[in-house]
């Protein structure tokens, strides 16, 4: 293959001070692996970007190509299950964070970590999905284990407009759940609705308190959040709910009881996409080209950027100043 070089953005720590630069790579800068792969598209996750601002110690070797999000076509293999021009998808599994990730023009990936990319996914939709939509549909896929269904009740989705967020809002209305969307942004709850959300209130709306034990309301819960709502909600689950813990946008951090669990029998439910095992992760990405497809990913998707756009709007999103997914398009 002949190759000149590349863009790539790449973090750089020195003496205790992180910074990104935009730079001309070759191959050999690259983290091993058998697949070569011409990236399309990646997209702007929370860890995205925390490690391209600084402001998160997500990066473990530097320096480093972040994005954990990738699609594109494979330009060689050394690994027989894969061809050039290809068309694949990665996703997590340490990339952007101790492998070289996506937020580059070219990748080279172990082929283990690699899905073809399904049918019914466009290049640019695998993106608007990317980490968020794999975790919300590992939330569904946990609670549905659980016996999680329509039926049951509502389900409230906090951190609401955030990607994990707006893509679980549109998945569940799709399967037919009543959907409660919780966000402190007034500015977002016309978006919300229109994802398909039965009711979008601040938190305080709903009017939780600190007991232990709370008038049961809801069905399932997918957080975002973490801290005292993540406990006043589990205190308000009816019996035989499920909680999908996913972020903690306020706290990592609560404190509550265990009656929720030993007495309604709610359970809370532990959501790590990064490390999803692979069968899983697989199955997921064929439902997410399937039944679990988003309804409203024109919705979703707020802006498409550039490599060069990076600095500006990891900052942006991190401010709160975004809201839904963010696409970077690697091909310019």
């Amino acid at each position: 293959m002949t190759f000149s070089g590349f863009k790539a953005c790449r973090i750089y720590r020195d003496r205790g001070v992180i910074e990104n630069r935009m730079e001309q790579l070759t191959l050999e800068d690259l983290s091993p692996g058998e697949v070569v792969i011409k990236n399309c598209y990646s997209s702007i996750n929370y860890k995205d970007a925390l490690a391209v601002t600084g402001r998160g110690k997500i990066i473990r070797n530097y320096p480093l190509i972040p994005g954990i999000d990738l699609v594109g076509v494979v330009e060689s293999s050394e690994d027989n299950r894969f061809v050039s021009g290809d068309e694949v998808l990665v996703n997590g599994c340490g990339m952007g964070e101790k492998h070289n990730g996506g937020f580059a023009q070219y990748a080279r990936i172990p082929a283990d970590w690699i899905i073809p990319l399904p049918k019914g996914l466009s290049p640019l939709e695998s993106m608007v999905l990317g980490t968020a939509g794999l975790t919300a549909a590992l939330c569904l896929h946990r609670m549905e284990n659980n016996g999680q269904s329509p039926e049951q009740g509502p389900v409230v989705v906090t951190g609401a407009s955030g990607g994990v967020g707006s893509i679980a809002i549109s998945m569940l209305t799709g399967l037919g759940y009543e959907v409660i969307a919780v966000s402190g942004r007034e500015s977002q709850f016309d978006y919300l609705s229109l994802l398909g959300a039965a009711q979008v209130v601040k938190s305080e709306t709903l009017e939780l308190t600190a007991q232990s034990l709370q008038n049961a309301r809801f069905a399932g819960i997918i957080d975002n959040v973490g801290g005292e709502l993540l406990a006043s909600l589990l205190a308000s689950v009816l019996p035989w709910g499920n909680v999908a813990s996913v972020g903690m946008a306020a706290d990592p951090k609560f404190s509550a009881t265990v009656f929720p669990f030993i007495l309604r029998g709610v359970s809370l439910l532990g959501v790590s996409s990064s490390n999803c095992p692979m069968p899983v992760r697989r199955r997921l990405w064929d439902r997410l080209s399937k039944d679990l497809k988003p309804e409203h990913l024109d919705k979703i998707i707020s802006d498409i950027v550039s490599l060069d756009d990076l600095n500006s709007v990891c900052s942006e999103l991190l401010d709160r100043e975004r809201h839904g997914r963010i696409v970077v398009d690697c091909r310019s």
